[in-house]
């Protein structure tokens, strides 16, 4: 058997093996495409087996050397083998407009729940702004406190490179630091006078009221660091936990300096307010006892600090 004729025998065999692997994997897909394609499906695997067959009978001639014109059979593979791509192309192409299409309905689908979940995060946040206000006048706070001191503790968060998706729970956070006080009494809350020992430990269940509020609602579980730990203080002086340092969460440091330069610079019913410079001048000098020294370096760069700000 010359080089040329093992090379045949070879070819065709190993073309068989690929057309039989082929129809195997064609058939077992059969249940995973569209009941609209099923029956180009099965012309393709009929199409399939007839090469096989025509390849196993060409091979069997040829090794037989019978008398027999392998004309007609190379016609009829070729043949076969123009119609099986035109099949195959139409099918493709037909395969690839659903896909077009469903990618278009996709599209639509997402921008519609894009905008129900910006619609949904309007609504939440809404309430909460309406939550802080609520607060604000039960407490008897001045106007405009909650927002402001959200709007700073934002602008201080950012300075630590915080990620927008964080920014929005420190932002809830702070609308929300005092919902706690919800669930202290009002001959308590609104007290004019000093309060006693026995009423400063129920006003000191506040962030744990809170906490216990915040966590059952799951889109607020991770804005709690404010209103639960914006009492602690960074020599571990603060509740309800006596954290200290770095355990204190970064965004509750950041938010214990906001709120204590808005109540100081603003008037309120215990106090007057005081002029900028004493403000900074207090939170300087409470740096590493009551407030992280990082943040109040950052705080005082800001220009509520600044000389020029000051002044004016």
């Amino acid at each position: 058997m010359t080089s040329l004729q093992i090379l045949v025998i070879a070819g065709v065999a190993l073309g068989s093996l690929f057309i039989t692997a082929a129809l195997f994997l064609h058939m077992s897909a059969v249940r995973r495409i569209p009941e609209t394609l099923h029956s180009k499906w099965r012309l393709i695997a009929v199409l399939m087996a007839f090469f096989l067959i025509s390849y196993l009978c060409y091979l069997f001639i040829y090794l037989r050397q019978l008398e027999f014109p392998v004309e007609i059979i190379n016609a009829t593979v070729f043949f076969g083998g123009g119609f099986f791509v035109f099949l195959v192309t139409g099918i493709t192409l037909r395969a690839l407009q659903q896909v077009v299409a469903h990618e278009r309905q996709l599209y639509i689908i997402n921008e519609a729940l894009q905008r129900s979940h910006y619609e949904l995060m309007q609504a939440y946040d809404s309430t909460i702004e309406g939550w802080g206000h609520a607060l604000e006048l039960r407490d008897q706070e001045t106007q405009g406190h909650t927002q402001r001191v959200a709007r700073m503790t934002r602008e201080i968060a950012r300075q630590f490179g915080l990620r927008q998706d964080q920014l929005v729970h420190v932002t809830r956070g702070a609308l929300l630091h005092d919902i706690g006080k919800m669930a202290i009494a009002d001959s308590i809350l609104m007290k004019d006078g000093a309060l006693t020992d026995e009423e400063r430990v129920l006003m000191q269940e506040h962030p744990v009221a809170a906490y216990e509020m915040l966590s059952k609602i799951a889109y607020l579980k991770p804005a709690l660091d404010i209103p639960y730990c914006h009492h602690e203080r960074w020599d571990g002086s603060g509740y309800p936990g006596g954290l200290q340092g770095n355990q204190i969460p970064l965004a509750a440091r950041i938010f214990a300096v906001a709120d204590t330069w808005d109540a100081l610079a603003h008037d309120r019913r215990y106090h007057q307010a005081w002029p900028r410079e004493e403000v900074c001048a207090h939170i300087k000098a409470r740096a590493g006892s009551h407030f992280d020294p990082e943040v109040v370096e950052v705080f005082l760069k800001m220009d509520l600090c600044r000389e020029n700000s000051v002044r004016e």
